[in-house]
């Protein structure tokens, strides 16, 4: 499997094996642009076990809601993130300049709260990975 260049094998493997271990999958199983609902089977309870996974792999504290937060975050006094449980339009265009693994197109108007764990891929908990430990966000 070939990796983007700006991703850090040695890093990528320790979250790669968190994936398999928790989903129960050989390491080749999981690629960087897996889709970890889609296409590794995982489920709610399976999210929190990879989080936890991942938090002490990497010593680090990965915050619950943590994608919506920053996107709720990157929004100004007044603007609107959902209505009735579909996203706004503002609130696709910051959810997707928060996870620009996932193709622009899978940002389509309608898309339901509830539907955004499908967008996950393992390319979006790496890159959750490296910001906290780049921010120094360790436990």
């Amino acid at each position: 499997m070939d990796l983007p260049s700006h991703v850090d094998p040695k890093t990528f493997e320790i979250v790669r094996s968190c994936f398999a271990e928790a989903l129960g999958l050989d390491d080749d199983e999981v690629e960087y642009d897996s889709k970890v609902i889609d296409d590794l089977g995982a489920e709610s309870l399976d999210l929190l076990d990879i989080v936890y996974r991942l938090e002490r792999a990497f010593d680090i504290r990965i915050p619950r809601g943590g994608i919506e937060k920053v996107t709720r975050e990157g929004l100004e006094k007044g603007d609107v993130y959902e209505v009735n449980g579909i996203l706004t339009e503002l609130a696709l265009e910051k959810l997707s300049a928060a996870m620009p693994e996932v193709p622009r197109e899978e940002f389509r108007p309608g898309l339901k709260v509830s539907e955004v764990p499908f967008l996950f891929r393992v390319a979006t908990f790496y890159g959750l990975v490296v910001s906290l430990l780049e921010g120094g966000e360790q436990g």
